[in-house]
């Protein structure tokens, strides 16, 4: 779960009050010091309290947090709020607000109209599990209260000046009102209304709790002007070239040439939507065939539409979403490091307070430093890290701003991932074997024969692949893979005998593979034991699970377990590794891809729910061919009822998703705008043009351009390195550290501006 900041900054890194002095209002928050500072000198003079030096030490650990996090650091700062304020993102609250939003969001499958069946194939789908009306609506409270307690909590801590300005909590605020007001009137109605509004807003939830997905969402927002130029020259194109069809194909005396006319330009909106879909390519060739076959010169037309809408004005979509969201992202992410650098600036200001020092240049003690961090709620090796560069002024016994600034650039450094150091043996011929074991060719060789483990599997696959399960004679097979699997332990022992334990488990892929090794080894003894081989294969298993079944999945992990040879190959260990920092830390832009595909999900429910109804003949399951149960009726080649698309409905959630994401692939889309059309109106077609502009034309585009430069930046990164130091580099890729380099720091007039204008840490 994203970390949310209280309060969300301006592009330049200020927050919104950053342009004005606090108000009256704010100086009544109940603070137990106050500090002067003179601006040219730079020194503190502390009116000292009872817990002085504790609020100090407390609010730099606080401060730090806050810089670690990329949170603002205007919030409260007195005794009593700093304890709530930990407590609010501490990893059980915020595990808390996480899981509530959740189940808030999971809500829309269980509820009507419920997916709990095994098809969603109306002709073949059992009813629903409905729950009873009050059981969804309980747990449904219960998340809206913790979300007034959210919103109730993050109010008090920025307190209500900042709370005015910040229009996100504004609009927190009033959709946790229109849920509550919406949750009353269904339970009133008891749950038979047609309309839940609120269904609609929860998605708000996931957005508001995540700072990075915020920022995304404003950068979208504010590349929508240049999308929507290359968006509205589209639509001239896609205008111009329906024109031109219509008078191409219009229809004529002769009913043989009217082909193209009658399926794809009868009339305007279906010559639009059918030039439309072949901009994505999904009904090429077969919106030029009936003219094609009449002359083929019709073909330039087609040709010509295709390579100037698909292949030149797409593409250039593509690059402008992804240059202008990327400069307005550059812009977001400079907000975070100005976040950090600030907080980071806040903690030595209160620390150099703690130490009521007269000299005219301002420091703080060691020792204050590394009680700060060891309150700091961080990763052990950042902790370690920042300990461990402190301590290097521990005889000087205090640090100065530069320096104090130093030792926190360890959180911008990548993680290098020590291994154990080698177990040591006295013997000669232990050594000479430890040396070999440990070798990389010994690993190379455990390569080639996995591959061959592979190739096996596959060679036999294919000499079996027209017999049925029950003809298959796979002794020898079974022969094969026990002979590899006992090789496969001899490597994992011989490897923890010459990396010892520990360092065997400190390579992710030693533990990949010993994993499924183990795993083999148990599957095949259990086969043995089961059955006894060599098994009569005509015999009916009374197990539970069959022999095949089986040997099916003891194949099945041994060519997953091929997969080991990731690591040792450079592009496909940077490639793998870019994967998984995709899924690590680009989940805000899958968030609001959530957001999104759950918004056109309910509106598609409330827009198309029992729209496609079977034909009658369909509904009755039978053991009867398809062929006979359609043929008391006659469809259209190509058409959704044709082509069996029953299953992709609006009736459901879950069926809901299903289809938007079959739309999202553009792979047969105008079946779907075809059929809605027909049994609602032709207005159904906007709805899918919206989907299909939101999802494969800007978000696929955007996720994409993403991709490659997360791979840039790693690639960029790790050219000059072996495949042992991409091992062992552990890259803490987020989107802040790709455009690190492009970002520009802040200066110290910047930063202690800021500091001045902080709502609740009063400086003079």
């Amino acid at each position: 779960m994203e970390t949310d900041s209280l309060l969300s900054g301006s592009v330049n890194g200020a927050s919104p009050g950053y342009g004005s002095r606090p108000g009256p209002g704010q100086r009544g928050a109940p603070e137990k010091r106050r500090m002067s500072y003179s601006v040219a000198g730079e020194s503190c003079s502390v009116e000292r309290g009872a817990d002085e030096e504790e609020l100090y030490i407390q609010q730099a650990v606080v401060f730090i947090e806050d810089a670690i996090q990329y949170r603002s650091i205007n919030h409260r700062v007195d005794t009593r709020s700093l304890y709530l304020y930990r407590w609010y993102y501490s990893k059980i609250c915020q595990w808390g607000l996480g899981l509530s939003i959740a189940v808030l969001l999971l809500l829309a499958f269980v509820e009507r109209p419920s997916s709990l069946s095994l098809s969603s194939d109306p002709r073949y789908r059992s009813p629903p599990l409905e729950p009873p009306c009050g059981l969804t609506e309980s747990f449904e409270l219960l998340c809206l209260v913790i979300f007034t307690l959210d919103l109730i909590v993050k109010s008090y801590l920025i307190g209500w000046e900042e709370f005015r300005k910040s229009k996100w909590l504004i609009g927190y605020t009033v959709v946790l009102s229109v849920s509550i007001i919406d949750w009353v009137l269904s339970v009133s109605m008891v749950c038979d209304e047609k309309l839940r509004v609120r269904r609609l807003l929860r998605p708000f939830f996931l957005l508001q709790n995540s700072s990075l997905m915020k920022k995304t969402l404003k950068c979208i927002k504010r590349t929508l002007p240049e999308i929507a130029s290359v968006i509205l020259l589209l639509a001239l194109h896609l205008c111009l070239f329906t024109m031109i069809g219509m008078l191409l194909f219009a229809k004529t005396e002769d009913p043989k040439t009217n082909g193209e006319w009658k399926a794809y330009f009868r009339n305007l909106p279906k010559s639009l939507t059918s030039l439309l879909v072949l901009l994505t390519t999904a009904n090429n060739p077969d919106v030029m065939i009936p003219a094609y076959k009449l002359n083929r010169g019709y073909a330039i037309f087609f040709v010509v539409f295709s390579v100037i809408g698909t292949y030149c004005l797409m593409n250039l979509l593509t690059a402008i979403i992804y240059n202008q969201f990327r400069g307005y992202l550059l812009m977001s992410v400079q907000t975070s490091i100005i976040r950090r650098r600030l907080g980071i600036r806040a903690a030595f200001q209160v620390l150099s307070c703690h130490e009521a020092q007269d000299d005219a240049e301002e420091h703080v003690r060691v020792d204050s430093v590394l009680q700060v961090m060891s309150r700091v709620e961080m990763k052990s090796y950042y902790r370690t890290a920042v300990t461990t560069e402190a301590q290097q002024y521990a005889d000087v016994g205090y640090m100065s701003l530069d320096q104090f600034r130093k030792i926190f650039d360890e959180l911008d450094k990548d993680r290098i991932k020590e291994h154990p150091p080698l177990p040591q043996y006295n013997s000669p011929v232990l050594q000479r074997l430890q040396t070999i074991f440990g070798h990389y060719y010994f690993t190379i060789a455990g390569n080639a024969l996995a591959l061959a483990n592979v190739i096996c599997i596959c060679t036999i696959l294919v000499l079996n692949s027209e017999m049925s399960t029950a003809e298959r004679d796979n002794v020898v097979l079974e022969i094969i893979n026990l002979c590899f699997i006992l090789y496969y332990l001899f490597e994992m022992c011989v490897k923890i005998f010459a990396l010892g334990w520990r360092g065997y488990i400190s390579y992710r892929n030693n533990i990949f593979d010993g994993f499924l090794t183990i795993l083999l080894l148990a599957l095949q003894i259990t086969i043995f034991v089961t059955y006894r081989l060599p098994y009569n294969w005509n015999t009916p298993s009374q197990h539970v699970v069959s022999l095949w079944e089986m040997v099916c999945l003891v194949n099945m992990l041994i060519v997953f377990r091929f997969l080991r040879i990731i690591p040792d190959i450079k592009l496909m260990a940077l490639v793998a590794s870019t994967l998984m920092d995709l899924v690590k830390n680009l989940r805000a832009f899958a968030g609001i891809l959530v957001v999104v595909y759950y918004v056109f999900a309910v509106l598609g429910i409330w827009l198309f729910e029992g729209a496609i109804k079977p034909p009658p003949a369909s509904s009755v399951i039978s053991n009867t061919s398809m062929a006979n149960i359609t043929s008391n009726f006659s469809v259209e080649c190509g058409t959704y009822e044709q082509l069996e698309y029953w299953p992709n409905n609006f009736d459901d959630f879950a069926a809901s998703l299903i289809l938007l994401y079959n739309v999202m692939i553009v792979n047969n889309w105008q079946v779907f705008i075809e059929v809605y059309s027909r049994f609602t109106t032709e207005w159904a077609k906007v709805y899918f043009v919206c989907w299909w502009l939101t999802s494969s034309v800007m978000w696929v585009n955007l996720f994409v351009a993403l991709i490659l430069e997360n791979f840039t930046y790693k690639w960029d990164r790790s050219h000059s390195c072996s495949v042992t130091d991409v091992e062992r580099i552990r890259y803490q890729t987020s989107v802040q550290l790709i455009f690190r380099e492009q970002i520009q720091e802040p200066t110290e007039e910047e930063l202690m501006c800021q500091l001045h204008q902080h709502p609740h840490l009063h400086i003079q």
